[in-house]
């Protein structure tokens, strides 16, 4: 079992480098490489049928939200929403 490095641990390599300035790259372009080559294999691996059947149909969208939200548009009660318009206290203390 490996370590697992942190972005911020001494590279593996001995080189005294932090990882990310020295292997994390590499390391990265050789996971990302392994990755898309099992992904190659599954793909050719599946049947011909599967790959080309209809789409399916997408979900019904979900209902709407059933709770007052005044804040939203087109609401004309907005009661404890109101707008204030006294003048704001400003100044020194006193």
């Amino acid at each position: 079992m490996t370590a697992i490095l942190g972005r911020n641990d001494p590279c593996h390599c001995g080189s005294g480098k932090k990882y990310k300035a020295c292997h994390l790259e590499k390391d990265e372009a050789k996971a990302r490489a392994a990755r898309a080559k099992a992904a190659e294999a599954a793909e050719s691996a599946a049947p011909a049928a599967e790959t080309t059947e209809a789409p399916a149909k997408a979900a019904p969208a979900a209902p709407r939200h059933g709770t007052r939200q005044p804040w939203k548009g087109g609401v004309q009660n907005t009661r404890g929403f109101q707008k204030v318009t006294a003048a704001r206290k400003t100044g020194g203390g006193g």
